[in-house]
């Protein structure tokens, strides 16, 4: 008797110290809700460690950041723009961190504070559909043809989208002149990535200015009549940052899901996706490093974004 209840006691106290260890990390992330999905899953099968995911847009997150300032609930943050790593960073508000995971990771995509989980590039989303003549470059949107055809994501709710934006207004070939055209043309901004795409595919417009290409690429393997068009003149991709807040209680667990991010296996998960693998050793299933036109651009900063979206919705005659 006096074993069973030693024996009981001792199950008991494993069982609440095993308890009281488990733990559980939050993930804020932009971008595909099944692969967050799937990243959770394959990381707590691997470590035991649960994961709490608040998947929305890039404005849609950050908004949800600056109203836990006080009582922080983030661990990690994947965001769909570049600038907010570099802002946040600048901000003292990242956690250092190096994944062993992140060796074939591009330099230009990565750093002390950050890396690429994955990339996207913005494109023309075309509707062979429409009757409107195939673009081949971002000056066909603004053409007589496509009057009143196009529409395209907002920068304000979408990161990707204010990459092409930043990226254009600030290339000498483009500028705001470009925008200016596009409304001028009839070019409408009704939302984020999928209510720009979706009139699209439903043939009530023509064409998207600046899709994000996983998206589409995605919604076409699935049988949707779009095409996706890189512009020959050169686009911007977008990569998409992951990083561990300062503030985590979670230090670990959250290095842990880094380079479960990073491994083989949350690699092949972002390439499910039609993004493209931050590691230049996993297959793509799509266009890949080498073979999309890229614009030079330069890299952005707090105070250009809040003065680029400003111009932006002036431009576009949003309220």
């Amino acid at each position: 008797m006096i074993r069973t209840t030693l024996g009981l006691a001792l199950a008991a106290t494993l069982f609440t110290a095993g308890a009281a260890g488990a733990q559980q990390i939050t993930v804020y992330t932009a971008g595909p809700a099944g692969l967050a999905k799937n990243l959770a899953a394959g990381f707590e099968k691997k470590t035991g460690t649960k994961v709490s995911v608040f998947q929305a847009t890039t404005g849609q997150i950050m908004a949800r950041l600056a109203a836990e300032k006080a009582n922080p609930q983030a661990d990690v943050l994947i965001s769909a723009s570049w600038d907010t790593a570099v802002d946040m960073k600048a901000q003292d508000q990242l956690l250092a961190y190096e994944s062993p995971n992140a060796k074939t990771v591009p330099a230009a995509l990565k750093d002390k504070y950050y890396v690429a989980q994955g990339a996207a590039a913005l494109a023309m989303i075309w509707n062979p559909k429409s009757g409107k003549p195939k673009p081949t470059d971002w000056s066909d949107l603004a053409k007589p043809a496509y009057k009143d055809a196009v529409t395209m994501p907002d920068p304000a709710s979408s990161g990707s989208a204010y990459g092409m934006v930043s990226g254009l207004v600030s290339h000498p070939s483009y500028g705001w002149k470009t925008f200016e055209a596009l409304k001028a043309n009839g070019m409408i901004v009704p939302g984020a990535n999928a209510q720009a795409l979706n009139p699209v595919m439903q043939g009530a417009k023509a064409a998207v200015m600046g899709g994000v290409d996983y998206i589409s690429l995605g919604a076409k393997a699935k049988g949707e009549a779009i095409e996706v068009i890189y512009p020959s003149s050169g686009t911007v991709l977008e990569s998409r940052p992951a990083m561990i807040l300062k503030t985590t209680k979670h230090v670990a667990e959250s290095k842990q899901f880094m380079d479960y991010l990073l491994s083989d296996e949350g690699q092949k998960l972002v390439a499910d996706t039609y993004l493209l693998p931050a590691r230049t050793d996993v297959a793509a299933k799509r266009p890949g490093w080498k073979e999309i036109k890229l614009l030079d651009v330069g890299e952005s900063t707090a105070q250009k974004r809040n003065e680029t979206l400003a111009k932006f919705k002036t431009t576009m005659g949003l309220k």
